[in-house]
C-alpha cells in the first residue's frame, strides 16, 4: 500500500544524464498475439487515441506482452485497464514491472513514495491541496496542456498512472494527440516547422514549484539539463511526427523574434486544445491503471504513476 506523499527536503541526485535505449515496441509482434486474446475486448475511445481494454492483468503479461503493450501504447497514445491489481503488490514489483519499459525518471520537485525516488505521488485532498496555495493570478482558468518533463535532455517516453482513490466527483484527465495535430498543419506548414527548435528552461518549472514543495532534488541550472528542443520529434517505433512542446515549459522558438514566436506559439497551442476531435476525456475508477505516450497534451492529472524514458 502507497501512503500520502513523502517529502525528503535533503535527498539530492545528479540530473539524468542521456542513455542509449531500445524501444521494446521495435522488438512486438505486430499482430499482439501475447497481448489481444480471445478474452481480450477493446474499445476504441477516438480514431486518433485512446482505447479502454478489458479481459488483461497487466501484472501477468510475458516479456513479449509487454513489448506488445508497448507497441499499443505507440499506436493508441493512451490506453486505459480497469480492475489492476498494481494497488495490491509493494513499490518493488510495481517498479520491476514498469522498467521493463526504460530506465524510469526520478521527479525532483514534488512528493514521492517514501523510500522510492522512482514512484512520482500525486495527491490531493481537503487539507492537503497545493492548487490552493500556488500565487493567485488573474486567469479565469488555471487548467494548462502541457506534457510533463518535456525540459529534460532525454524527455520521458510512456507513463504509468496508477489510481488509488478518487474524489467522488471529478479528477478526469483530458488527452489530446500531437501527432494527429501535427497531421492537420498544411504540408508546407509542416516542413518549415521540422527544422525549429523551442527553448525550454527547466529554472521555470522548479521557481513554481520550490515554494509549493519545498523540495528541488537536482540542480536546474545543470549543463545536463538543456534548454534547446526541436519543436517536432519523430518516435522511433512507428516513425510518425508529432508536436513537441508545452504551455507551461516551452519559452520560445529559437530564431524567431519575441513577436513571432509568441504568435506561432498561440497558433499551436490553441490549435490543440480546440482539436476535440483528437482529444479524449479520461475518467477514472480505484484500480485503473492508465498508460499513456509521451506525445500527447494533458491538463489535469490525479493519482500515483511512474514514468519511463524513451
Amino acid at each position: 500500500m502507497i501512503d500520502d506523499p513523502s517529502y525528503d527536503l535533503n535527498k539530492k541526485w545528479p540530473p539524468t544524464e542521456v542513455y542509449g535505449h531500445v524501444d521494446p515496441g521495435l522488438k512486438a509482434d505486430p499482430e499482439k498475439t501475447h497481448l489481444v486474446t480471445s478474452e481480450t475486448k477493446i474499445n476504441h475511445i477516438s480514431p486518433y487515441i485512446g482505447t479502454e481494454i478489458a479481459g488483461i492483468q497487466i501484472s501477468q503479461l510475458s516479456e513479449e506482452g509487454l513489448n506488445e503493450l508497448t507497441l499499443y501504447t505507440v499506436e493508441r497514445k493512451v490506453l486505459i485497464f480497469r480492475n489492476q491489481d498494481f494497488k495490491d503488490f509493494g513499490a518493488d514489483r510495481q517498479i520491476e514491472l514498469t522498467k521493463r519499459f526504460g530506465r524510469i525518471q526520478r521527479y525532483s520537485t514534488s512528493g514521492n513514495v517514501k523510500g522510492y525516488p522512482e514512484i512520482h505521488v500525486v495527491y490531493r485532498d481537503a487539507e492537503h491541496d497545493h492548487l490552493k496555495r500556488s500565487p493567485s493570478d488573474d486567469r479565469i482558468n488555471r487548467t494548462q496542456w502541457h506534457s510533463d518533463v518535456s525540459y529534460e535532455k532525454q524527455p520521458p517516453g510512456n507513463t504509468f498512472f496508477v489510481i488509488l482513490d478518487q474524489p467522488g466527483l471529478g479528477g478526469d484527465t483530458l488527452f489530446a494527440s500531437q501527432v494527429e495535430a501535427y497531421k492537420r498543419l498544411s504540408p508546407e506548414f509542416q516542413n518549415s516547422r521540422n527544422a525549429l527548435k523551442v527553448y525550454v528552461p527547466c529554472t521555470a518549472h522548479t521557481n513554481k514549484l520550490k515554494p509549493l514543495f519545498a523540495v528541488v532534488g537536482q540542480d536546474p541550472e545543470s549543463p545536463l539539463r538543456p534548454r534547446f528542443h526541436p519543436l517536432v520529434r519523430r518516435h522511433p517505433v512507428t516513425g510518425e511526427k508529432a508536436l513537441c512542446f508545452s504551455t507551461g515549459f516551452t519559452r520560445r522558438i529559437i530564431g524567431s523574434k519575441a513577436e513571432e514566436s509568441d504568435y506561432l506559439l498561440k497558433f499551436l497551442y490553441d490549435h490543440i486544445a480546440k482539436g476535440a476531435d483528437f482529444q479524449i476525456r479520461a475518467s477514472y475508477r480505484p484500480g485503473t491503471v492508465m498508460i499513456w505516450l509521451r506525445m500527447t497534451f494533458f491538463p489535469l492529472e490525479r493519482a500515483i504513476y511512474l514514468v519511463t524514458w524513451v
